[in-house]
């Protein structure tokens, strides 16, 4: 995962997995822990990341709390 932390703000730019590892779960593991990051330093999480923004609307229940929705 390429990620950014200013202050308070995680910037999620993007997210990739080895081919091999491909359809595995791995980008799920790398989510997961990355919520848990943001959730133990009280960070928001801004999704530029293609997947984790797909992750953040299919399922904001799960994510609501950490999921930093900035206008552009």
């Amino acid at each position: 995962m390429d990620i950014s932390v200013i202050g308070k703000k995680l910037t999620v730019y993007h997210t990739e997995v080895n081919p091999e590892y491909e359809g595995k779960g791995f980008a799920k593991i790398l989510l997961e822990r990355l919520v848990s990051y943001a959730r133990e330093n009280d960070l928001k999480i801004l999704p530029l990341c293609p997947y984790v923004h797909a992750q953040f609307k299919r399922h904001p229940e799960e994510y609501n709390d950490v999921w930093l929705k900035e206008e552009l």
